[in-house]
């Protein structure tokens, strides 16, 4: 009898395995990637915790599990919001190439679904199997995304130039450095984005008109080209509507309208002439902006020594700097600072392992509220553009707070607020080796900064 119930139980197991094993299989080569990738992201159950409006599982409405359940939930949106992505695979849209790495690299590290999730639905784990198929599109989505020859790579190396109208650069450097843009004639563009200090000012808060400071760091305006939108917090979505903003910021610039600004420039008679030449119907704000964007287009740093080793030159960077991108992908940094200007792609949480606003230990301000200022969403408080780090060694102080004057120091809080890991001494040190290696050149010579010169 106990013979027969110990067969029985083992037929049962196998049964069960069985079923579980089917389960948990691949979808059919016959369907094409992205019909694929859907299948593998709908099983594995990512929209019961990755969306606004999450599917949650029946037992959600269980007491103490329940409880989980929705806290889980609640945490996976605040991380990620994978609807969007989902929403683009099914009409053929494009898929942010950042919500690509975040798929890419949990699918490859088994993260996600977590066991508590896909021991209790079937067909949800993800298989060594399903993980190729996903590492496949990815690869193939971002091949065809850049368009560049260089395939499947998460960060590209900067282009060697960008096509421009050579008159309207030559106006917006003028205008760039033109200090009439400001209402006491004291204020440039220049002032706070300095060509000879890596784009920056290396000051917490930059000065602007009657000595006023504002409450964000300046990013820095080399290879701005490449963000997806401009500011902290997103609020211009185009290198022309961020030239319109600091002239009229009564801190920054301080002009009440762009009408005062060029009654000043029209006076200045040779300019006009050249700027008539350009832009037949003359002085406007939209024409002003149009001239400072053309060249701030011509602001990137190629021939970075890591782009000559994107590129094939295996010797362009150290074994230290090397090891540094390993752990820079291994600790999940490379899923948003992505692309060529390694960021500048999403808005991602400000601390999204520990309260980095708490420990702090200042003030809240309102520009600490990050993408919240513009949409009044609540998941998009503390939520900013994540920052390109193309030539952060030069760029100090670091984050929106400008509260971090050390670059080891900024990579250590990263690890802890933003992946959750508390790096060691040495793994600092070689991700800081990494990001030395960002600094390209301009013009043909490598950035320096002459403010860290002093």
């Amino acid at each position: 009898m106990k013979k027969k119930l110990l067969y029985g139980l083992l037929v049962i197991v196998a049964a069960l395995l069985a079923v579980y094993r089917i389960s948990c299989s691949a979808p059919s080569d016959k369907l094409a990637q992205s019909e694929q990738l859907l299948e593998i992201l709908d099983k594995g159950g990512c929209l019961s915790c990755h969306s606004a409006e999450p599917k949650l599982p029946f037992y959600a409405s269980f007491p103490v599990i329940g409880d989980v359940v929705k806290a889980d939930s609640q945490t996976g949106y605040k991380m990620f919001d994978i609807a969007p992505m989902i929403e683009a695979l099914k009409n053929g849209g494009k898929v942010s190439i950042v919500d690509v790495a975040k798929v890419e690299k949990a699918a490859l590290d088994g993260d996600m679904p977590m066991a508590k999730y896909y021991l209790v639905h079937w067909g949800s784990q993800m298989t060594k199997a399903k993980a190729a198929i996903v590492d496949a599109w990815a690869d193939e989505y971002r091949a065809q995304y850049y368009n560049d020859g260089l395939g499947g790579e998460v960060i590209r190396p900067i282009a060697q130039s960008i096509p421009t109208d050579a008159a309207k650069v030559e106006l917006g450097r003028i205008l760039y450095h033109d200090t009439r843009l400001s209402i006491d004639n004291t204020v440039s563009c220049a002032s706070c984005h300095g060509l000879n200090t890596a784009g920056v000012d290396n000051k917490q808060y930059s000065e602007g008109v009657y000595g006023q400071f504002g409450g964000v760091n300046a990013p820095t305006v080399y290879n701005a080209v490449y963000n997806f939108v401009q500011f902290w917090d997103g609020r211009a979505a185009t290198l022309e509507l961020q030239a319109a903003g600091p002239p009229l910021n009564p801190v920054e610039m301080g002009c009440q309208s762009f009408d005062q600004i060029i009654a000043k420039l029209a006076k200045d008679k040779a300019l006009t002439k050249q700027f008539k030449a350009v832009y037949p119907d003359g002085w406007s704000e939209q024409n002003i902006t149009d001239a400072i964007a053309e060249f701030e287009r011509t602001l990137i740093t190629p021939n970075s020594a890591f782009d000559k080793y994107l590129r094939g030159d295996m010797a362009a960077i150290t074994e230290e700097q090397k090891e540094g991108y390993e752990l820079f992908v291994k600790y999940n940094c490379a899923t948003c600072h992505v692309g060529a200007n390694l960021g500048g792609e999403s808005y991602e949480l400000m601390g999204q392992y520990a309260d980095y606003f708490a420990d702090r230990g200042l003030e809240l301000t309102v520009e600490d509220n990050g993408r919240n200022k513009e949409t009044a969403l609540e998941r998009d408080r503390h939520r900013f553009k994540v920052p390109g780090l193309r030539n952060v060694a030069l760029t100090a102080p670091y984050f929106h707070d400008g509260t971090e004057p050390e670059l080891k120091e900024a990579v250590c809080k990263m690890g802890t607020y933003q992946v959750g890991v508390e790096l060691t001494d040495s793994e600092e040190e070689k991700i800081v080796a990494f990001l030395e290696s960002l600094t390209g050149e301009h013009n043909g010579v490598l950035l320096t900064n002459d403010n860290m010169k002093k």
